[in-house]
């Protein structure tokens, strides 16, 4: 008998994964306001790592200060911030998980106190405050801070690297005609409002020859915005340039709720592996292990990103192997209680 697919080795561009399950990064909003890893940040991804998860990435972690979500997000933004990553890293990676960070940046959806800045000066919702439209200077500048941050996540010593191009962030604020209004080369026409992430990869790639992943929101659920089709081509053109895996998300473009509910988002996962060609991870409201396993038997994604659960199950790797009636290794440590 064939074992579950859940539970079967990924290679990532030269990087083993034990199982194909992935913890998707979550803000645990716990750095103080330097952006530097905290006891917390050790143990709640050492947990998971224990738990078995093949993969864990790293929360978005801000390439600028401005650019965090809260002023409790982590960051690698100076070269002080690489000792505590380390630190996390080994402790990943010590208990048998891959080390994953996405860099990010929020652009209007930040809340730090300051200017922030987007694609164009038009504010996320009226709690937000309205952003500066970023100049092209600065846009340059921007795309050396995800340099520089990919460096420093090199010497940290993490495996895998995601740019954080969804949720309404920066990149996705660039991305999409909803938010991006400018008239130069960064919009109009899709390849220009590709351009910023574009040169963003290109950056990236200089200083990181280690799998490279782009996490996307493939729906802005808007009547004026992206769609699924939009983002089969950007794959497409984001596979070209040597990114790995699309990590496929939606919404979060605008202060509008999402319907959400199981598997909503596997479909654009499927049809952008499908026609795009490309590896896709896939997420949202998967909560358990045969849904899991029927995604990847059915080829709808490579990977499997938990959420929510991992918050509510460190070991739902465990769960997830007794409910397909798969044995899986224990940390030495808990042998007895497996």
């Amino acid at each position: 008998m064939m074992g579950a697919k859940l539970f079967e080795p990924y290679l990532l561009k030269e990087v083993t994964l034990k199982n194909r399950i992935v913890m998707a990064p979550m803000c645990m909003y716990t750095a103080e306001n330097d952006g530097k890893v905290t006891d917390w940040h050790l143990q709640h991804y050492a947990a998971r790592a224990t738990g078995q998860v093949g993969m864990i990435i790293v929360e978005a972690t801000g390439i600028v200060p401005e650019g965090r979500i809260s002023e409790n997000d982590l960051g690698l933004w100076s070269d002080e911030h690489i000792e505590g990553m380390k630190r996390l890293v080994n402790s990943i990676k010590s208990n048998g998980a891959v080390a994953a960070i996405q860099l990010a940046h929020a652009g209007r959806k930040s809340t730090t106190s300051g200017d922030i800045y987007s694609s164009s000066a038009v504010r996320f919702d009226e709690n937000y405050k309205v952003p500066k439209e970023m100049t092209i200077p600065q846009i340059k500048s921007t795309v050396q801070a995800f340099q520089d941050a990919a460096k420093r996540a090199k010497q940290a010593g993490f495996d895998v690297i995601e740019i954080h191009g969804a949720h309404g962030y920066l990149l996705n604020q660039f991305l999409t005609p909803v938010v991006n209004q400018r008239k130069d080369e960064y919009g109009g026409e899709s390849e220009n409002r590709f351009q910023f992430l574009k040169e963003v990869v290109f950056a990236v790639k200089d200083v990181w020859s280690g799998p490279l992943m782009v996490r996307v929101s493939a729906k802005d659920y808007d009547e004026n915005g992206l769609d699924v089709n939009d983002y089969v081509v950007f794959s497409k053109w984001l596979s070209e340039l040597g990114v790995d895996l699309m990590d496929i998300s939606s919404g979060g473009v605008l202060s509008k709720p999402v319907e959400a509910f199981p598997n909503y988002q596997v479909p654009f996962s499927e049809k952008i592996r499908r026609i795009a060609e490309v590896p896709t991870g896939t997420v949202g409201l998967i909560t358990s292990g045969k849904q899991a396993e029927e995604i990847l038997q059915q080829g709808q994604a490579d990977l499997i990103l938990i959420g929510r659960e991992l918050l509510r199950d460190p070991f739902w790797p465990r769960s997830a192997a007794q409910e397909l009636d798969e044995k899986i290794e224990p940390p030495i440590q808990y042998n007895r209680a497996w």
